[in-house]
């Protein structure tokens, strides 16, 4: 082995470790507030044992994850063509429409929330006239979460799109596949993953909405907002047992999604 080799050897194993050290760090800033909060929690399990006995608590988890999953299918399937339209053609305006797409992950939520009741709202451009009830209603909670969660699964399903080779889907046509059946039978089929991840990522962002959630639907109360009522109320005590069990819920949810998708992309390698 040469000096030199050895010397660039010696360069590649010191960054490696600045990486490792650096993405340590990150990687503890994350947990820390986390473990903590469950930690400081299982010295209280009087109080934990106390909000797990707590209907109110697990009608809004429930709340929650079922506003969250109708949010992200509606993602789903109008967020679909949009993606598919951005990651396939080129047309004038398409880069503003990108960045409307991408703007409710840069505004304020609540902001976001306010922007939702002036259509929404009881006097809004369709709250005025619509039959369904969007403050504080359901409907509300949904719209909500959908507006900060759908960028989420629409870039994540255009980078899928565009990762498919065209010629595959080229090839299907000359052999007199229609448009349609080459979406369905081709490009849906490569691009899963990336629509299963986008979705799941869609869900878990709206399930973590509060700030446009207590803006335009306070009623019935979400897990976030019923942690951050209990907070004002009672202080600490109240809410963190509720906090946690929302933090264990989330992860196992979290985990088992992964670990479905991990396999189905398994199967395909």
């Amino acid at each position: 082995m040469t000096s030199n080799t050895k010397s660039l050897q010696n360069l590649y194993i010191n960054f490696l470790k600045i990486v490792a050290f650096l993405s340590s760090l990150m990687v503890l800033f994350i947990l820390l507030p986390i473990v903590s909060t469950v930690l400081n929690q299982l010295f209280d399990l009087n109080g934990l044992i106390k909000a797990i006995q707590d209907k109110a608590v697990w009608d809004s988890i429930f709340l929650t994850s079922y506003a969250a999953l109708l949010s992200t299918l509606i993602a789903i399937v109008f967020g679909t063509p949009l993606a598919y339209l951005l990651a396939r053609t080129d047309f004038y305006g398409k880069s503003a429409i990108e960045g409307f797409v991408d703007l409710p992950v840069i505004i304020p939520h609540t902001v976001a929330g306010i922007a939702l009741l002036a259509v929404f709202g009881s006097s809004g451009l369709i709250g005025s006239f619509s039959p369904v009830k969007f403050v504080d209603a359901l409907p509300g909670i949904v719209v909500a979460m959908l507006f900060v969660s759908a960028p989420f699964y629409i870039n994540t399903a255009r980078e899928g799109f565009q990762s498919v080779d065209l010629r595959l889907e080229q090839v299907a046509r000359t052999l007199g596949a229609s448009q349609a059946k080459v979406f369905f039978t081709i490009t849906i089929p490569l691009t899963w993953h990336h629509l299963a991840a986008g979705a799941l990522m869609s869900w878990a962002r709206a399930i973590s909405e509060f700030g446009a959630v207590v803006i335009i639907a306070y009623y019935p109360m979400i897990a976030p907002t019923l942690i951050y009522d209990r907070f004002l109320t009672a202080g600490l005590a109240a809410s963190r047992p509720v906090a946690v069990i929302l933090i264990l819920f989330c992860f196992a949810v979290f985990i088992f999604l992964r670990v479905l998708l991990w396999g189905r992309k398994n199967e395909h390698t």
